[in-house]
């Protein structure tokens, strides 16, 4: 996360924020297969969909690789800001951050860019269905240990709880 005084924390509050009134305001019925895992898994983090995980493979290397890196490992310099404030594409593997987020607010980052200044992040609500999302999420997942996911999966429960 990006630190400048209270501005992370603030911006990072109305990203969580906005993605859960996104999908408070969803028009897809409950138990489809385009929503995130229901949060009812007590024992962990849900096992993951092989098949997703084929398909997301597949969608990332068409449509995020370009700019996330073939292995996931982002810009080797995604830490340290572009001349404008902004910074370059993040790892989507366990060296990056993607992890500390629930499934929801990484799902309204694919479908409607980052919202920032401090990302290129483009839309992907016009290229990627909800399914295609999920999909390379469940990949990314894939990559993580169990440390990782334990975490992620702790994050998404608890905001569906709330």
């Amino acid at each position: 996360m990006i630190r400048r005084g209270n501005s992370s924390v603030s911006l990072l509050v109305l990203v969580v924020s906005l993605a859960l009134l996104a999908a408070a305001c969803s028009d897809e019925e409950p138990g489809t297969a385009s929503e995130p895992p229901p949060a009812d898994t007590s024992d962990g983090p849900p096992a993951l969909d092989e098949l997703r995980v084929e398909s997301g493979q597949e969608l990332y290397g068409l449509q995020c690789a370009v700019c996330h890196g073939v292995d996931l490992q982002g810009d080797p310099d995604w830490k340290i800001p572009n001349a404008d404030g902004s910074f370059r594409p993040p790892p989507q593997d366990a060296s990056g951050h993607t992890w500390h987020h629930p499934d929801q607010l990484l799902v309204e980052i694919i479908r409607e860019g980052s919202g920032s200044t401090l990302s290129a992040m483009p839309l992907y609500g016009d290229i990627l269905t909800q399914d295609e999302i999920l999909s390379i999420i469940e990949f990314f997942k894939s990559t993580w240990g169990p440390e990782e996911r334990l975490f992620q999966w702790e994050r998404t429960r608890a905001t569906q709880e709330s």
